[in-house]
């Protein structure tokens, strides 16, 4: 079992920016592609974006391409999420999410582990 934990949420007013944090344990981390979901009141949960196990390997949904960088640090059993120029329409639970491989990284039925979600509101 992985556990994730993740961290770093809040309340901000549009075009601020926020820094999410999801620290892993109880598996090697570095063997995982991780991924960061959003799921907004109503809503499905959607992709926002993921990075390869070695952090060579980024890719994100256009609607945050630009404004959002994820990142991580093996070292620290830690990725994460800067949020900038955040719009009222990214408020949302935000999850952080791990699998084996990096193919079909925005399908969430791929991912094995989750987190249980922080909570991200931007204000008008």
């Amino acid at each position: 079992q992985m556990q994730l934990v993740e961290s770093g949420g809040g309340l901000v007013q549009a075009g601020g920016s926020l820094r999410l944090s999801c620290a892993a344990s109880g598996r090697t981390f570095s063997s995982y592609t991780m991924a960061w979901f959003r799921q907004a009141p109503g809503k499905e949960r959607e992709f926002v974006a993921a990075i390869s196990r070695s952090g060579g390997n980024t890719y994100y949904a256009d609607s945050v391409k630009g404004r959002f960088t994820m990142s991580r640090d093996n070292a620290k059993n830690t990725v994460y999420l800067q949020m900038n120029s955040l719009k009222p329409e990214d408020t949302a639970a935000y999850y952080c999410a791990a699998k084996g491989t990096w193919s079909t990284v925005v399908r969430s039925a791929e991912y094995d582990y989750w987190g249980q979600g922080i909570q991200v509101t931007v204000s008008s």
